[in-house]
């Protein structure tokens, strides 16, 4: 029932729930009463089994448990179905989910880039209803970020142009407060949108999160940046999902900057090489 390939995926794996993960999926075979409807999945993180109860084809989906899966559990509750995947049931402690089946073959990635854009943007703004109190602001997470950018810049022994970092640093200085209250997908882009039967395409894995819509702007547009093969076309993305989304241009603008060095500056760090490249390339097309 467990792939050799996800047992083997480089990523670090916790061993004893991987050991004990086929009698994890027993049991909520049973207790959710379900029966296995096809091929195994899976991604980086989680193993995916389509099942069905009632004759409703479902996805048996399991994770090894953690705060972020309990945080996706949460988002999910929240938005009820509205523009995500519909959460059937859960059991956070095991990191498992009962979730409705989508389209697994076929997500935005599948659309030409362009119309990528404008699904996501209409998606941020079906997503945009008042959020709860206790998610996290947008502006918290700015203000947090804005006084580090530097001092990572010179420990990192300046890996880019000085003038990169001050647009990042300026951009920032708009984003630290916000008046808006609307729920925010902190993890939108074209992988996490599938297509489905309630509504033509749904959300998975969101993280939620209170204030500005733009926020996680710089990942719609930096994980399709190879389809876009010049500056002249990075803008033209960008216009799409900003009318799609109904968004303020230089907001959008500001948060995709100040995202983009911030991931810059992080993926240097981690010893990415492909997405600091991206990173800039959306940088300069902006500034």
């Amino acid at each position: 029932m467990i792939p050799e390939s996800f047992r083997n995926a480089p990523i670090p794996r916790d061993q004893d729930w991987l050991a004990t993960l086929p009698s994890a999926i027993d049991h909520h075979l049973t207790t959710w009463d379900l029966r296995r409807d096809g091929q195994v999945m899976h991604g980086s993180h989680a193993l995916v089994i389509p099942v069905t109860r009632d004759d409703t084809p479902l996805v048996l989906r399991m994770n090894a448990p953690s705060e972020d899966v309990t945080a996706h559990i949460e988002a999910l509750r929240f938005w009820q179905g509205r523009g995500t995947v519909h959460l059937v049931d859960a059991d956070p402690s095991a990191g498992a989910m009962l979730l409705e089946r989508l389209d697994m073959h076929h997500s935005a990635l599948n659309l030409p880039s362009e119309e990528a854009m404008d699904v996501l943007g209409v998606m941020a703004r079906r997503l945009a209803v008042p959020a709860p109190p206790s998610a996290r602001s947008t502006a918290d997470l700015a203000l947090a970020r804005a006084d580090s950018l530097e001092r990572d810049w010179l420990r990192q022994t300046k890996p880019f142009d000085r003038a990169f970092l001050r647009a990042g640093e300026k951009a920032v200085e708009t984003l630290v407060t916000t008046q808006s209250t609307l729920a925010v997908n902190g993890d939108l882009h074209s992988a996490q949108v599938l297509a489905g039967t309630r509504e033509p395409w749904l959300t998975v894995d969101p993280i939620l999160l209170r204030g500005d819509i733009a926020y996680d702007l710089a990942r719609v547009l930096w994980t399709r940046l190879d389809d876009m093969p010049d500056q002249t076309a990075i803008r033209e993305h960008l216009s799409i999902v900003v009318t799609a989304a109904n968004l303020n241009p230089d907001q959008s603008k500001n948060w995709i900057i100040f995202r983009a060095i911030d991931y810059w500056l992080w993926g240097l760090d981690a010893g990415l090489t492909e997405d600091p490249l991206r990173c800039h390339r959306l940088i300069t097309a902006l500034i």
